[in-house]
């Protein structure tokens, strides 16, 4: 099939057409730290751990349906909402947070990426050489005048990409569906409660939700198309449910049954080679691949955009001033990936404490805005929204009180 021929089925096609920001939100949260976080929680536990990432994903849906609805029904971004009904220095904050929490893992997902890649072709190429090429792949990209229908497409392909690979590995290795099943009863296995607060932090992406907003104004929806787009936005949240919970699998499979020490993802793709040959590690790699340049378009485009409207009040990825914003950030992740060299634990950690603090503030906004008195009555939060809505803050409150403890002490 020509380029032209399939660029015309995608704009024919009003399903595939009605995927673009949702299957960006997956895309984007569904990186490196998420396929490592799965990767080392399915080799140390199984699949005891699954029942984690649906509720994950129930906290997830309901705080992009809100942020949805607040995008459509705005005539100015949240940003500038919160500029305007809470105040500067609140919208400083969350802004300057979200930017801070984007240029912090960056570097991991410009890494994640160059490596993937690098070990896919098991050359022996010079890792900076690779932090480069993607890294000015990326810049390239925003050159383009309709960066936004770019985004989108490669975006889908790439999750079409990761989905079809995963889902290979997991038919070479998945053996024990009765273990599978156990994994969706809750527990807590004993060593397990910051590695199950790191999988709810990357599943349960409150930044990703936050940009919701954004990525349904770019889209152009208008309010009588709320249906669709809240579809759209489930459709991309269940699709990176799938995502995590296939990783979770193959690990569970390969690595937890052969009592392998993991310590990143890419030691799954090394685990599955003796085992099942060198096309299912390079299916797995593929697959790694494309979440880690995904995450790397994507988590710039949050940062940028973001930065943007705090400071500028620009939001539209067709501006020249937003698009030096996303540059801004994709550079900082090339000098600090090349600093490194590898992946960055300090500034992860360093990600982490600001996401501790932005995140519950994020949140509270996001629900305080779902039922707001500007809020259409058919579009305000229904009690079932509100109480998943509350439920999820106490998580994060939780999450970071614990993570703060673990930090520090």
């Amino acid at each position: 099939m020509s380029v032209k021929k399939i660029k015309e089925y995608y704009n024919s096609n009003a399903f595939i057409k009605r995927l673009g920001p949702g299957i960006i939100t997956a895309a984007l949260v569904f990186g490196p730290g998420s396929l490592t976080i799965n990767t080392k929680l399915g080799a140390s536990y199984g699949y005891s751990l699954l029942w984690v990432l649906i509720l994950a994903m129930l906290f997830m849906s309901a705080f992009t349906s809100m942020s949805a609805k607040i995008g459509l029904t705005s005539s100015v971004s949240f940003i500038e909402r919160i500029k305007t009904e809470l105040g500067k220095p609140i919208a400083i904050i969350v802004g300057l947070g979200v930017f801070l929490t984007t240029a912090s893992f960056q570097a991991g997902n410009t890494i994640g990426a160059s490596v993937a890649f690098s070990e896919f072709f098991t050359t022996s190429t010079p890792i900076i050489l690779w932090i480069a090429l993607f890294s000015c792949a990326t810049i390239f990209l925003l050159f383009f005048e309709s960066f936004y229908e770019i985004l989108e497409k490669l975006m889908i392909g790439l999750v079409l990409l990761m989905l079809i690979s995963f889902l290979l590995t997991i038919l070479m290795a998945f053996s024990n569906p009765i273990d599978l099943l156990k994994g969706l009863v809750p527990s807590v296995p004993k060593g397990s409660e910051y590695l199950i607060i790191s999988l709810t932090a990357s599943s349960f992406s409150i930044v990703g939700a936050f940009y919701q907003s954004y990525l349904v104004r770019e889209k152009g929806w208008e309010i009588q198309e709320e249906k669709s787009c809240i579809q759209e936005s489930r459709t991309g949240i269940i699709t990176l449910g799938l995502l995590s919970t296939m990783v979770m699998i193959c690990a569970g499979s390969v690595l937890h049954q052969n009592n392998t020490e993991v310590k990143s993802a890419s030691d799954l793709s090394m685990a599955l080679e003796p085992l099942f040959g060198s096309f299912t590690s390079k299916a797995f790699m593929i697959g790694f691949f494309s979440a880690s340049f995904s995450s790397m378009i994507g988590n710039a485009t949050i940062g940028g955009v973001i930065l943007s409207d705090t400071f500028f009040s620009d939001s539209k990825l067709s501006s020249l001033r937003v698009r030096m914003m996303i540059m801004l950030v994709i550079v900082i992740g090339a000098i600090v990936a090349t600093i490194f060299g590898a992946l960055p634990l300090q500034l992860i950690i360093f990600a982490q404490g600001i996401t501790i603090m932005i995140v519950p503030l994020s949140a509270i906004i996001i629900l305080l805005f779902a039922n707001s008195k500007n809020m259409p009555t058919a579009l305000k939060n229904k009690k079932y929204l509100n109480s998943v809505g509350v439920l999820g803050i106490a998580v994060l409150l939780l999450m970071s009180i614990y993570s703060i403890n673990y930090l520090l002490f």
